[in-house]
C-alpha cells in the first residue's frame, strides 16, 4: 500500500477516535445533566415537604399560644375568684364567731356562780381553738393563692422581742420554763406582722415541746443579714421528720412516750412558717438533736435604721392606760344584727353610753342636731351596699368638725384595709375581737 494511503488511514483513525471521544463526552454530560435534573427534583420535593412541615408546626405553635393564653386568662380568673372567696370567707366565717366571742364575754360579766364561770371559760377556750384553726386555714389558703403581699419596711427587733416576751412569758412561767431574749438593738428589713407571726409560731412550738429547761432567743450578724435563733431544750426532731415537720397537721408523732409531752396544737404552725418565710424571702433552717433540743434559724436582711413603726410602738408603751370607761359615749356602726347586739351589750356592761347604727346614714341621723357628741366611733369596715366604715368615720368627723378617736373592727385581713385605716388615723382590730384587748385599746384611745 502506498505511503499516502497509509497516512490517510491513520488520519481517519484519529478523526474517528476524536469523534468517538466527543460522543462519549457528550453522553457523559447529558448523563450528568439528567442526574442534576433528578437531584433538583428531589431537593424541590424535600423543600416542599419541609415547608409544609414548618407551616404545620407554626400552625400548631400558634394554636398552642392561643391555648396557653386562654389557660393563663382562666388561671388569672380562677385566682381572682379564689381571692374574692377568701376575702368573703374571712368576713363571713369569722363574723358569727365574733358575735359568739362578744356574747360569751358579756355572759361572763353577769355570771356569779363558780360553775357558771367555769362553763363560760370552757366555751371561751373552745371558741379560741376554733378561731385559731379557721384563721390558720385561711392564712394557708391565702399564702398558697399568692394573695398575701408583704409590706416590707424597717422592723426594730428590740420592740418586736419585747412584744413577744410579754405574750409568751406567762406561758413559760405556767410550764415552769425559762424564756430569755438576748438584748438586741438591730433593725431588719421585713414585714413586721409576718415576721412576728413566724417567730410566734416557732416560739409556741418550742414551749409546747419543751418539758424542762427553757427557750432562748438571740441574734447574730452574718454579713448583710441578721440571723435570729430560737433555741429550746425540748425533745428534738428526728432526722426522718426534718421535712415532715413543715407539713400540714404534723404534730410530733415521734415524740418519745416518756417525755410527758403531747402533740398538742393543730400541727399547722411550721407549715405557716415555711409559707410566710418563702413569701418574705427569709430562709428558715434548723438543727436538732433528739433528747437535747432544737435551734431554728431565720435569716433576715439588715435594715436601714429605726423604723417609724418601732418608734410609735415605743411611744405607745409609755402612754398611761386606764380601764375606766364609765360614761364614755360610743357611736357603734355595725350591719350584722347579732354582732351589733352583742357589742352593745358588752359596751353597756362596761358602763358606756352606746348609740348603734347600721350605716353611714343612720350614724349621721343619730347625731342630728342634738348635743350628743361621741367620745369614740367604732365601725365595721364592710357595711351593706358597699358602705365602708372608714368612709363612715370620715363623714362623722367632718360632721363634728374634729378628729374624734375611731376604731375599725373587721374580719378583712387585707393590707389595703390596714393602710386605709393608718392613712386616716384610725385604729384597727381584727375580728373575732378579744374583749380584754378591746377594752384596753378603748381606754388607751380615751386616755
Amino acid at each position: 500500500m502506498p505511503l499516502r494511503d497509509i497516512d490517510d488511514v491513520d488520519r481517519l483513525k484519529k478523526i474517528n477516535a476524536a469523534l468517538v471521544s466527543r460522543v462519549e463526552r457528550s453522553m457523559d454530560q447529558q448523563g450528568n445533566a439528567f442526574s442534576l435534573f433528578q437531584t433538583a427534583i428531589s431537593l424541590e420535593n424535600r423543600v416542599r415537604m419541609r415547608t409544609e412541615e414548618l407551616h404545620s408546626t407554626l400552625r400548631r405553635l400558634e394554636q398552642s399560644n392561643i391555648d396557653l393564653s386562654a389557660a393563663k386568662e382562666n388561671a388569672e380568673l380562677a385566682n381572682l375568684s379564689k381571692t374574692r372567696f377568701l376575702a368573703a370567707a374571712s368576713h363571713d366565717v369569722l363574723q358569727p364567731l365574733n358575735a359568739a366571742h362578744l356574747s360569751v364575754s358579756a355572759l361572763a360579766e353577769v355570771q356569779t356562780s363558780d360553775e357558771g364561770k367555769k362553763l363560760v371559760r370552757q366555751v371561751e377556750r373552745s371558741l379560741e381553738t376554733m378561731e385559731d384553726l379557721l384563721r390558720t386555714l385561711l392564712d394557708i389558703s391565702k399564702l398558697d393563692a399568692g394573695v398575701v403581699q408583704p409590706d416590707i419596711g424597717d422592723v426594730n427587733l428590740e420592740t418586736l422581742f419585747s412584744s413577744l416576751r410579754s405574750d409568751f412569758k406567762p406561758v413559760a412561767k405556767l410550764k415552769g420554763l425559762t424564756l430569755k431574749f438576748r438584748p438586741v438593738s438591730a433593725v431588719v428589713r421585713s414585714d413586721r406582722t409576718l415576721l412576728r407571726r413566724i417567730l410566734q409560731n416557732i416560739l409556741s412550738n418550742a414551749l409546747r415541746y419543751t418539758r424542762s429547761g427553757g427557750v432562748l432567743v438571740g441574734t447574730r450578724h452574718r454579713g448583710d443579714t441578721i440571723r435570729i435563733d430560737v433555741a429550746d431544750t425540748g425533745c428534738g426532731i428526728p432526722d426522718d421528720q426534718r421535712e415532715a415537720v413543715f407539713e400540714e397537721f404534723h404534730r410530733g408523732s415521734a415524740i418519745p412516750a416518756d417525755t410527758g409531752i403531747s402533740g398538742g396544737g393543730l400541727g399547722l404552725g411550721l407549715a405557716i412558717v415555711r409559707r410566710m418565710a418563702a413569701a418574705l424571702g427569709h430562709p428558715v433552717t434548723f438543727s436538732s438533736k433528739v433528747g437535747r433540743g432544737t435551734i431554728f434559724h431565720i435569716d433576715v436582711p439588715v435594715g436601714i435604721g429605726a423604723s417609724a413603726d418601732a418608734i410609735a410602738s415605743l411611744a405607745e408603751m409609755e402612754r398611761p392606760r386606764g380601764y375606766g370607761l364609765f360614761g364614755t359615749k360610743v357611736l357603734l356602726v355595725e350591719n350584722d344584727a347579732d354582732v351589733l347586739q352583742a357589742m352593745t351589750f358588752l359596751l353597756e356592761r362596761w358602763q358606756c353610753l352606746v348609740r348603734a347604727a347600721t350605716s353611714t346614714e343612720d350614724a349621721l341621723s343619730l347625731l342630728g342636731d342634738t348635743d350628743w357628741v361621741p367620745d369614740i366611733v367604732i365601725a365595721d369596715q364592710h357595711l351593706d351596699d358597699g358602705d365602708l366604715g372608714t368612709a363612715t368615720i370620715a363623714e362623722v368627723r367632718d360632721y363634728l368638725g374634729r378628729a374624734v378617736p375611731a376604731l375599725i373592727v373587721t374580719a378583712d385581713g387585707s393590707e389595703a384595709v390596714a393602710k386605709a385605716a393608718r392613712a386616716a388615723g384610725i385604729e384597727l382590730m381584727r375580728k373575732p375581737l378579744k374583749p380584754a384587748q378591746l377594752r384596753a385599746l378603748l381606754a388607751h384611745l380615751l386616755a
